[in-house]
């Protein structure tokens, strides 16, 4: 069995907290909210790293590991899995603080792939004299 990791991989990108609106009537937060901060994460990371407007093409791999709770923080990390001459692909890890805890735990994961575009929506190429994020700011 895999150890279970409690460092996240990558950048910090977006914190959020969940919300009974992004809930079924379980209490479980759903698989789309999930999904949908996780792209905004990658988006905020990949616009950095391209230095200016990404958008998503492709969604390569989602894997919901654990369950997100209403009242749980959502932290979103983001790390450069490649990069080509317009596209990026981008390994985005959402981890939670349960609500009352200081613990995290990571509860899903994906492969995200951007395309940096100009102003008129078509794509251009990627500016890479830096690869992080962090670093271009």
């Amino acid at each position: 069995m895999e150890e279970e990791r409690i460092e996240p991989k990558g950048e910090l990108s977006t914190r959020a907290m969940a919300m009974p609106a992004d809930a079924n009537p379980m209490g479980d937060i759903f698989g789309g909210y999930l999904l949908s901060q996780m792209d905004i994460a990658g988006g905020i990371y990949t616009q950095a790293v391209a230095k200016g407007r990404t958008v998503t093409i492709s969604v390569d791999s989602m894997n919901f590991l654990k369950p997100l709770f209403v009242g749980d923080v959502l932290c979103c990390y983001c790390s450069t899995v490649r990069i080509g001459r317009t596209s990026m692909a981008v390994q985005i890890e959402a981890w939670t603080t349960r609500q009352f805890s200081s613990e995290r735990e990571l509860i899903t994961e994906g492969l995200f792939t951007y395309v940096a575009i100009d102003a008129n929506r078509k794509p251009r190429p990627i500016l890479q004299e830096k690869h992080s994020a962090k670093e271009s700011k």
